[in-house]
């Protein structure tokens, strides 16, 4: 079988070699083959497998792999994926049960509307949270406990962040304030009794009161995984309650933030297991990450052979007909789809490293994990367009597909600027009058439902009865303005294809001079 990477030198050296040993040989007849061994060499190099295979019959390897890495990594993915969603809705069920717990009257509101407006409020709020981080081991139902550090329980810390100084008055319209911000925390431990405000010295100073957030630790396990023959993991909930006042507007938005520790349990024990899923599905991720390690060779190899007979064909070319290759010419020899596999190799092999330090309990990287094995399934799955190309009916379809691809992103870039100038408008036209145009976050989402027809009625539904919606209507009823030149001109009935624009215009300018008109 013939290298598609065997260099023009050892033809032209071979040519001479015949020119100078073998008189008979004509030199037009070696150089003619010469040039007809370069253009099959070219031509067997841009066949597709089947094409190559009927040719020299050459197995299609890279093709085969292929179709067994799309399955394989599929298959890997769906099942990182049932994990990274038990995961996920733990997470979720968590936060929800903190919010439940710690904040009083609770409801499962939208994010952002639970906000308190009295100092009393504010006060009851903090003691309930207390309360509810003290006595939680009688109010929970779920396996819940606190964090212990060297045989002792980590308090829950409770800081408010505040101005160092300042003197408000807005009856008088004077103030005096001091912007460095000072920090005030105590810590409070959950075998320490506690009834209200006799035993908590804490007080809030409101006006100069910035935010107060409660921290605290929990630890629970996740046991939903041993259904499916996982080992549980332990997990470090770091909760934060805030209380935001730094609006100052008599509103004190209130939230809930975690931030997750994920680890392996320190000592575990599950009946009736041997480890044999987890030795399975750790050979499974080495199969993986071996087939992706040879397409990524073979594709780089045949990469690299491209550029080689590049550089062969502009050698040539500059040699026998004094010719330069155009730039276009030289990207036919890189293979779009090899570097698209490429890159969906690496992608797939770092993400398998992680998902088998994910499951050996080494490593909790799931969102990363997630990014490469997500993005490198997509890859996959999109080479799947070069397979349909071999066939006759499909080819057509992507040959349109790589006509119009220019003309698409330009297309794209071309809507992008619209679509970023009705953002920006969007936000100051509408931002006073509608709380989806609030923030330019905001903005870009609804703006993208209502180009879908997704949130159409209930946006507009919510601006009616406001200013911006009648600004909005008036500008649409009123009808656009028509100037005299406009009005002037429709008079004219001639089409362009009349002929009766082929005169001379100077004469058209001394008709309607005042001069002659009047003279």
């Amino acid at each position: 079988m013939m290298d598609e990477s065997e260099p023009l030198l050892a033809s032209r050296s071979e040519e001479r070699r015949l020119n100078g040993h073998c008189s008979s040989a004509p030199p037009r007849t070696l150089q003619s083959k010469v040039v007809e061994d370069l253009r099959r060499r070219l031509k067997y190099f841009f066949m597709n497998p089947c094409e190559k295979y009927t040719a020299r019959g050459r197995k299609p390897w890279k093709l085969m792999l292929q179709v067994f890495k799309i399955a394989i990594i599929t298959a890997q993915l769906v099942s990182f994926g049932l994990s990274n969603e038990m995961m996920v809705t733990f997470k979720d069920e968590n936060l929800m049960t903190f919010k439940h717990l710690f904040l009083k009257g609770y409801k499962d509101q939208r994010l952002g509307s639970y906000a308190l407006y009295t100092k009393e409020d504010v006060y009851d709020h903090i003691y309930y949270i207390i309360n509810g981080y003290i006595n939680l081991q009688n109010l929970t139902v779920g396996n819940l406990a606190y964090e212990s550090v060297d045989g002792q329980y980590t308090p829950l810390s409770v800081c408010q962040e505040f101005y160092r100084n300042s003197s408000i008055d807005p009856e008088t319209e004077t103030f005096d304030i001091d912007p460095h911000i000072d920090k005030d925390c105590i810590s409070i431990y959950p075998v320490q009794a506690f009834d209200g405000s006799a035993h908590l010295n804490f007080s809030i100073d409101f006006k100069r009161l910035l935010s107060v957030n409660i921290y605290l630790t929990l630890k629970t396990i996740n046991l939903q995984t041993v259904r499916h023959h996982e080992l549980p993991d332990c997990y470090d909930f770091n909760i934060i309650i805030k209380f935001d006042n730094r609006a100052h507007s008599g509103k004190i938005k209130v939230d809930v933030e975690n931030d997750v520790r994920i680890y392996e349990c320190r000592d575990w024990n599950v009946e009736g297991t041997s480890g044999k899923n987890d030795y399975l599905l750790l050979s499974f991720d080495s199969v993986v990450i071996l087939a992706c390690f040879l397409s990524l060779i073979l594709c780089t190899r045949s990469t690299i052979n491209g550029l080689q007979l590049q550089f062969e064909f502009n050698t040539f070319f500059q040699a026998y007909y004094n010719k330069s290759v155009s730039w276009s010419d030289r990207m036919e020899f890189v293979n779009g789809w090899y570097i698209l596999i490429i890159v969906s190799d690496i992608l797939t092999i770092a993400g398998s490293g992680l998902k088998i330090g994910i499951q050996t309990k080494y490593l909790t990287n799931y969102d990363v994990c997630s990014i490469l094995l997500g993005t490198a399934t997509l890859l996959v799955w999109v080479g799947v367009i070069r397979y349909l190309g071999f066939f006759k009916k499909y080819n057509v379809l992507i040959l349109t597909l790589r006509g119009a691809f220019p003309n698409v992103i330009r297309f794209c870039c071309c809507a992008a600027m619209i679509y970023l100038g009705y953002c920006f408008c969007g936000w100051i036209v509408l931002g006073p009058y509608h709380d989806k145009f609030r923030t330019l976050a905001k903005v870009t989402e609804c703006l993208f439902s209502l180009i879908n027809g997704d949130d159409m009625y209930a946006t507009f539904l919510h601006l009616r009865n406001e200013a911006g919606y009648m600004t909005i209507k008036h500008s649409q009823q009123e009808k656009v303005p028509v100037s005299q030149l406009q009005v002037f001109i429709a008079e004219c009935r001639d089409q362009p294809e009349s002929g009766r624009y082929q005169t001379e215009e100077e004469s058209a300018a001394c008709c309607l001079s005042p001069c002659y008109c009047f003279g």
